[in-house]
């Protein structure tokens, strides 16, 4: 038995927290925050608690102990978090200020890269639809799709077959991590 859950909590910044400007006209980027082990949600009501749009997918997993079984809820990517800031040094650094951050995700050491929208986008529709989902390895290889319809529609990944089945694996290029879910092949068409 599992399920998924989101930690998202969006509200406009005000120019009185803690020096983060506010400014309608700035555009802002979702980008991926290393955290210290196990640090993921304490992080995530961190940042919350000061109006900074966090992401944290997570899943539930029934875990079982000698006495008792319960589900416990586990981030989708260990170690990892995304937040929706614009793309200026104040307001990474509140999040670098951050008890519990380490460092945002970046290809060039000092220019954290901002994760394509669509990617989250997607992931979010997967949690928030409840989809039976699995960590899954970063693939850059294999046919991207998109599903045409139901609840899932506009979800872009790369379809592949495990065990006979299915699956979309949609991947986060930042982390080179990815998660994936069965779906019918006739529900997914060429990107």
């Amino acid at each position: 038995m599992e399920t998924e859950t989101t930690h998202t909590v969006k509200t406009p910044l005000s120019s009185d927290m803690q020096g983060i400007k506010a400014d309608s006209d700035m555009e802002y980027f979702w980008y991926a925050v290393y955290v210290k082990s196990r640090h993921e949600f304490r992080v995530h009501e961190q940042l919350t608690g000061t109006h900074i749009e966090t992401f944290l997918p997570t899943v539930e997993r029934l875990r079982r102990w000698k006495d008792r079984k319960k589900l416990v809820t586990f981030p989708l990517f260990p170690g990892y978090l995304f937040v929706h800031i614009p793309k200026n040094k104040d307001d990474m650094l509140a999040v670098l200020k951050t008890h519990g951050v380490v460092r945002f995700l970046s290809i060039k050491p000092g220019k954290p890269e901002p994760v394509p929208d669509i990617q989250i986008t997607s992931l979010k529709k997967l949690v928030e639809n409840k989809v039976d989902l699995d960590p899954y390895p970063y693939l850059t290889e294999g046919q991207r799709v998109r599903i045409k319809s139901g609840a899932l529609a506009g979800v872009e990944g790369i379809l592949k077959e495990r065990r006979g089945y299915q699956i979309l694996i949609l991947s986060i290029d930042i982390l080179q991590q990815g998660a994936s879910a069965r779906v019918e092949a006739l529900d997914v068409e060429p990107a």
